[in-house]
């Protein structure tokens, strides 16, 4: 049987994605577990400008690489050194997104088992202070000459490989090259353990960054396989990369349903404001039904943009929706449409008013407070009660007001007589428009597990 060979790959690049920058140089140094059996390394044309501040980290300007191949040219010795072989690098998702993307690029496709020394040392060599290459080579009293160059950096990699190999006593690289190992798979700062303690089962993920600070919250059906899908796949865009590199930390709470993963997911998203969620961040209602008392003395019923500084009596996530009330009150209470408006909430709106047979003032007043508190008074409450994470327990979603008040467990050993004793063992979280779409939609699917409340005690 052909001894195992591993292909050790440094690259300079000029940016930090594969989508968007080029690689600037190359090594590939062959190694057969026991010792080095060939070396390759070259400078390569980019075909675009190198940026600055690459140039001042590397030292590798764009006179350097105008006459270099470009890795087209290169494509096929690459190819050759790295077939067969398990590619080894430091931080090795970073080098092979690269590499993969220009032999793409080139006509080949290309993929081989990886592994990252940086992953490796903090098996073999736990609790040092940093696992960057230079100051890991500082720890471990390993030579680095010509830091940031590939062929310099290439060759300590070498030996910090070969080292790995030595010390290895437990065997953590050949479990780390099994195919199915997904430590292979993850992030370069994770520690593997964070991921290993997520449970399949519904909750809400964190993701936090160096600085222990939460930069991505997810929800999941099963928390060990959507954590998981997040590090699987080949993407090499920016953002992507940008987000992969900045995971340091998981943790994650448990939830007994979808719908309350989903509430926890929203309330956690507005709280926190994690740098790397987009999407939640997009359902705020944004229109409101205001209501204003012109100069005149008369009230109106106004659907405007939601603006933090004023009060709105209901709110909406179309402008559509806030005019349908508008004209179903309006049909309702026989409200003059003339007091009735679809604009920005401001004083010279009212002004345009049409002043030929107005109502009595006091008479339309009151019949605009009427449908106000029409509004108010149809706002229903209600709870829903579910499965609990464990048998021991069951779930309630508790609405109040027409608003999402909070969630919880309750004993399932605890006698239930008012349905105030229910709401005790919620815990309040803020509400908002989608949160209450969400509670909506599960209430119409699920009628059953949903109880009404005639009068809140």
């Amino acid at each position: 049987m052909k001894k195992q060979e591993y292909a050790i790959v440094d690259i300079e690049t000029t940016g930090g994605n594969a989508s968007g920058s080029r690689i600037t140089e190359i090594a590939i140094i062959i190694h057969d577990g026991t010792n080095v059996i060939d070396r390759w390394e070259t400078l390569v044309n980019p075909q675009k400008e190198i940026p600055l501040p690459i140039f001042a980290m590397t030292g590798i300007s764009d006179e350097m690489v105008r006459d270099a191949p470009i890795f087209d040219a290169i494509s096929e010795k690459v190819l050759a050194m790295l077939t067969d072989r398990i590619f080894v690098a430091h931080n090795v998702n970073f080098d092979y997104s690269f590499v993969r993307h220009e032999l793409e690029k080139a006509g080949f496709k290309w993929t081989a088992r990886k592994l990252c020394t940086v992953r490796a040392a903090r098996k073999i060599k736990p609790g040092l202070g940093s696992y960057s290459l230079g100051r890991l080579c500082r720890s471990l009293d390993i030579p680095l000459v010509n830091q940031h160059r590939a062929g310099g950096d290439a060759d300590a990699t070498t030996i910090l490989f070969s080292r790995l190999l030595q010390w290895d006593e437990e065997g953590e690289i050949g479990k780390m090259l099994k195919k199915t190992a997904q430590d292979q798979r993850l992030p370069p700062n994770l520690p593997p353990a964070d991921f290993e303690q997520l449970p399949e089962k519904p909750g809400v993920y964190y993701f936090y960054n160096q600085a222990k600070k939460v930069i991505y919250v997810g929800k999941a059906v099963n928390l060990k396989k959507r954590v998981a899908s997040h590090f699987s796949g080949h993407k090499i865009t920016p953002q992507r990369q940008h987000f992969l590199r900045d995971i340091y930390g998981i943790s994650f709470e448990v939830c007994a349903t979808e719908l309350m993963a989903l509430l926890l997911e929203c309330t956690e998203i507005q709280k926190l404001w994690p740098i790397h969620n987009k999407a939640l961040k997009r359902f705020e209602a944004k229109f409101g039904l205001y209501e204003y008392e012109a100069r005149n003395g008369y009230r109106y019923l106004v659907i405007g943009k939601v603006n933090k500084f004023q009060r709105c009596i209901e709110v909406f996530h179309t402008m559509y929706d806030g005019v349908n009330m508008l004209q179903r009150l309006a049909e309702n209470f026989g409200i003059d449409y003339r007091f009735c408006k679809y604009c920005t909430l401001t004083e010279e709106a009212p002004q345009q008013l049409d002043v030929r047979d107005l109502p009595l003032l006091e008479k339309h007043n009151e019949t605009i407070e009427n449908a106000i508190d029409f509004v108010l008074a149809n706002r229903p409450n209600f709870f829903i009660t579910d499965k609990g994470r464990t048998p021991e327990e069951r779930s309630c979603i508790w609405v109040e007001n027409g608003h999402f008040y909070g969630m919880g467990y309750i004993p399932s050993d605890i006698g239930i007589t008012e349905p105030s004793e229910i709401k005790s063992y919620t815990t309040p979280y803020k509400s908002n428009n989608y949160i209450m779409q969400l509670i909506y939609s599960y209430a119409a699917k699920y009628p059953k597990k949903v109880f009404q409340i005639d009068t809140l005690l």
